[in-house]
Parts: structure tokens; C-alpha cells; sequence
């Protein structure tokens, strides 16, 4: 599903026109990326998380000069869906097993 998508199905769905649900949505889509960048945790009850990890440092090897370098931890971007959702998700697929 993409932004347009989202965008066409909240305006049908509640009758607002696009154009208003268009920068309702980039405003969320911003103020999340906003947050993230900040080293912020965003948490959408019922639907799931958006959590920024940071990576632990490594060894590593610089083979062209033959040393040992330690390359800092970096920051990875995480969504965790909602237990709720997690399990509705793993309920449907177990009844597609049994077909």
C-alpha cells in the first residue's frame, strides 16, 4: 500500500477531501521522521512501534594497512508491530495453513 493509497482510503472512508487528508498524512509521515532523526521512540498504541537501536561497536580489520579499527555503533530505524496485531497476523495465516 502506498502513500496515495492510504490517502485515497481515508478520504473515502471519512469524506474528507484528499487534498486535506493528503497533508494531514505528510504531516504524521514528518513529525515521525522528525522524531526518529532526533533519537526519539515513536509508539502507536494498537498499531506498533517505531524504535531507533543503537548498534554496538565492532572490530574490524583495515586490510590495506594491516590494522585493527573500531568503527562506532550505529543507528538503525525499527518498526515493531503491536502484540495485538502480531497475533491477529499469526491467527489468519495458521487458517490459511489448514486450507
Amino acid at each position: 500500500m502506498t502513500k496515495a493509497d492510504i490517502v485515497n482510503a481515508i478520504s473515502e472512508n471519512t469524506g474528507i477531501e484528499k487534498m486535506v487528508v493528503q497533508k494531514t498524512v505528510e504531516a504524521f509521515m514528518e513529525s515521525v521522521k522528525g522524531s526518529l532523526i532526533k533519537g526519539e521512540d515513536v509508539f502507536l498504541r494498537g498499531f506498533g512501534s517505531f524504535i531507533v537501536k543503537t548498534r554496538a561497536e565492532k572490530t574490524a580489520r583495515d586490510m590495506a594497512k594491516n590494522t585493527t579499527i573500531m568503527p562506532s555503533g550505529k543507528k538503525r530505524k525499527r518498526h515493531k508491530m503491536s502484540t495485538h496485531k502480531r497475533k491477529k497476523r499469526l491467527r489468519k495465516n495458521r487458517h490459511k495453513k489448514k486450507k
